[in-house]
């Protein structure tokens, strides 16, 4: 457990901090004594209550020191969460994770460089699959709720960089076979819209329809494409990269013990603790003009 966090039985114990809305049935089982040293040990707070929250905002230290404001939005029906923020160079980044197919896809709405014969916005998608753990549940997550908007988050564990080499271009008019999320998240890429071949295979053995992929030219082939940061023509096809963050998100759920009258145990949901991942991807671009950021500098 985080220094700066606790965890509270009771219903909005704390002025401060996260709370998970519960009936609050094990407040009453834990000891006084107990309680009071847990809310000593920090400044956030997570209980269990009754009623449901789709939207929760976070202030959010970025990795350049700025801070930005993250919207979370969690979907129990649909299963599905989503996070929104923009970074400091005006970029709005979207991730949503699709719990009922397995599936994460992440938008990066990039402000184009005018003056360079860009358009106004250059929109990105890649997508992959939803691994085990990797967020919380989404009925979890719509009971988040949140007690010192104004605090400032800062992710309780700093996962490593994952990179990805995106393989193969998605159709977006099929792509809801993979996620019915994908038209409206990704309808603005349209044909910049990639995934990996390891993931290709995995939805092709589950009876998706190939037709929905189309394999890019080998990203792996060092001597065929030169990175689009040692490209000076800006019409050269080239190998594109892409880097993002997610700068904070609740990643697991932590339980807490109680006893009963007869000392009988039971655990129970009574807090997140919170991550931080990076994720690097590779493609293929027709044309350097669609890769500006990546220069050398």
């Amino acid at each position: 457990m985080s220094a700066d966090l606790w965890i509270s039985p009771q219903f909005f114990f704390s002025s401060v901090g996260f709370s998970f809305a519960s009936s609050g049935m094990f407040a009453s089982r834990i000891p006084a004594a107990s309680v009071r040293i847990l809310t000593r040990l920090c400044a956030l707070v997570l209980v269990v209550a009754v009623g449901l929250g789709a939207e929760l905002r976070v202030r959010v230290r970025l990795s350049d020191g700025l801070v930005t404001e993250e919207v979370l939005e969690a979907d129990s029906e649909r299963d599905a969460i989503s996070l929104e923020f923009k970074q400091g160079d005006g970029t709005l980044v979207t991730f949503v994770a699709d719990f009922k197919q397995d599936v994460k896809i992440f938008r990066a709405l990039i402000l184009g460089e005018l003056e360079r014969g860009q358009n106004q916005y250059q929109a990105l998608c890649f997508i992959s699959r939803l691994g085990r753990n990797e967020i919380i549940p989404s009925e979890s997550m719509a009971r988040l709720r949140q007690k010192n908007p104004q605090a400032i988050r800062l992710a309780d564990e700093r996962r490593g960089l994952e990179q990805l080499t995106m393989s193969a271009a998605v159709n977006l008019s099929r792509a809801w076979q993979l996620s019915s999320h994908i038209h409206n998240m990704c309808s603005e890429a349209r044909e910049a819209i990639y995934t990996r071949e390891a993931d290709v295979k995995h939805w092709l053995d589950k009876g998706v329809d190939g037709s929905i992929f189309e394999a890019l030219p080998q990203t792996t082939e060092a001597t065929s494409f030169l990175a689009c940061h040692s490209t000076k023509d800006l019409w050269q096809p080239c190998l594109c990269t892409y880097s993002l963050r997610l700068e904070w998100y609740p990643c697991l759920l932590k339980y807490c013990r109680s006893r009963d009258t007869t000392g009988k145990g039971s655990s129970y949901k009574c807090g997140i603790k919170s991550c931080s991942k990076g994720y690097h991807f590779t493609y293929y671009v027709p044309q350097k003009q669609l890769c500006l950021w990546d220069e050398e500098t």
